[in-house]
């Protein structure tokens, strides 16, 4: 058992042995403004459960929605980086905030595929992002540059119609080996331990003047008092 959950029993080459096709990394975006316990506790069951290689947590820099993050992104990045100091297998990743024009996840799957044409990588999203998969930008070369690795709340419905559920029904795997096996284009839902934590109410609560405490890391909790950067 690994952090309460069994481990999949995946052959797991260590870096730099065997060939790269055992090695599944994944790749967790979003604004973080700020990162939050329920995002590292995501990244943590779903590393020990499928056992990624690493997490890479990459900083949205231009939201496509257009809902411009609160925090800089130097003080995003900051947080980010004190919230996974300490965990080797937790990396972050800045190419989209050193890109140019709107972040959109396709663009960012392409560059990491450029750096490896076999390498297994999985796109770590939440169920509502999963089914709204359909309206993002060029989302039908999303699995043909990944897999897709579905956070899963308890008790959650998986999509049984509309566009992710026709990806799901077509894509969908329940043995962690098949995402090893293809360096792209499978489904995989876990189900996760559900922190009932959100970035906005953070801020709000940042806003408010109330502390920050248990809701993130220490290190961030004090980053967003000393930088100010939710104040009203």
């Amino acid at each position: 058992m690994v952090g309460g959950q069994k481990r999949c029993d995946v052959h797991h080459d260590k870096p730099g042995r065997g060939s790269l096709l055992t090695r599944l990394s994944g790749f967790f975006g979003g604004t973080f403004d700020p990162i939050h316990f329920g995002h590292l506790r995501t990244a943590l069951e779903l590393r020990n459960y499928l056992g990624l290689d690493e997490v890479r947590f990459t900083p949205c820099g231009c939201p496509p929605h257009g809902k411009t993050p609160v925090a800089s992104a130097a003080i995003r990045l900051d947080m980010l980086r004190a919230a996974i100091n300490g965990q080797p297998d937790f990396v972050v990743d800045e190419r989209e905030l050193n890109r140019v024009g709107p972040s959109y996840t396709v663009e960012t799957l392409e560059s990491l595929r450029a750096e490896s044409a076999t390498r297994p990588i999985g796109l770590i999203l939440g169920m509502d992002a999963f089914i709204d998969i359909g309206s993002w930008h060029r989302s039908e070369d999303i699995l043909r540059l990944a897999h897709v690795i579905v956070a899963r709340r308890p008790g959650a419905q998986l999509p049984g119609s509309g566009h992710a559920g026709t990806l799901l029904a077509a894509n969908g795997v329940t043995e962690c080996a098949e995402l090893t096996a293809i360096p792209a284009g499978k489904i995989f839902v876990h189900t996760v331990t559900q922190l009932e934590i959100s970035s906005s109410a953070i801020r709000a609560a940042a806003g408010a003047g109330q502390s920050q405490r248990y809701l993130v890391p220490d290190a961030v909790a004090t980053l967003i008092e000393t930088t100010g950067c939710y104040a009203p």
